[in-house]
């Protein structure tokens, strides 16, 4: 038994997250062995280790075996287990698009935050960190551009509020940006097709290809299943 990976799990369960430079976490993504022993045992108890290159942090959720015992416990399928309203879910899809899907790009084409985009020599940079490459979201501007749709700004407020103790947003001064989370819990390869051919196609195929346009009024006709079963099989107890 190697204490390391109890110590890695223990560490993830107590505080949600880590740092993909914490040294535990740099060697469970290195180490071969070691995240084959780490990935056994979470495994024993139902549940696996969250990464991607795109975050800065790791965490833990529910493997997709487990899924339907823990979410379909109940007479009706729980979309998560953070208990949002569809209002809730909406924003933060809202939330993901504004945020992770430009950073992605900017991260893809080894763009840090404040790089010229005209610069020729970008892609010869190593990927920037997620807190490099992400630019967050004026509340002024989400209230004005969604606020209408999304319960005005009592309800968003809350939401807001409940998204940022869960760890998918920061609140700083008047910008909203990524947490922790957000990069993490969105299962991106299915909800980006959702999104930009999906529920928000029509807004997609207008706006030019390097910005992410979100419509409100298409945002309002989401149902928690578009995203929340995206979410599901990745959020963490």
């Amino acid at each position: 038994m190697n204490d390391d990976s109890q110590i890695l799990i223990a560490r993830l369960l107590t505080h949600q997250t880590l740092r993909r430079d914490d040294k535990l976490v740099k060697r469970v993504l290195s180490d071969e062995l070691f995240r084959a022993e780490v990935d056994a045992r979470l495994l024993a108890c139902g549940m696996k280790l969250l990464d991607n290159v795109y975050a800065d942090h790791v965490t833990l959720a529910l493997s997709r075996t487990i899924e339907p015992k823990i979410f379909g416990a109940r007479d009706v399928w729980q979309n998560n287990n953070f208990g949002l309203a569809r209002d809730g879910v909406a924003l933060l899809v809202v939330l993901w698009a504004q945020i992770i899907l430009p950073k992605r790009e900017r991260q893809e084409t080894h763009q840090h935050a404040d790089d010229d985009q005209n610069d020729m020599f970008g892609t010869d940079k190593p990927l920037p960190r997620a807190e490099d490459a992400s630019i967050g979201i004026a509340y002024k501007a989400l209230l004005a551009d969604f606020g209408d749709k999304l319960g005005k700004k009592t309800r968003m407020d809350m939401n807001l509020g409940t998204l940022a103790k869960l760890g998918f947003i920061e609140r700083r001064g008047d910008f909203i940006v990524e947490g922790p989370l957000l990069d993490l819990m969105m299962d991106t390869d299915v909800l980006k097709e959702r999104i930009i051919n999906g529920a928000l196609a029509d807004v997609f195929k207008r706006a030019p290809s390097r910005l992410v346009a979100v419509d409100a009024d298409a945002v309002a006709d989401i149902e928690p299943d578009d995203a929340g079963d995206d979410l599901s099989s990745d959020l963490p107890h």
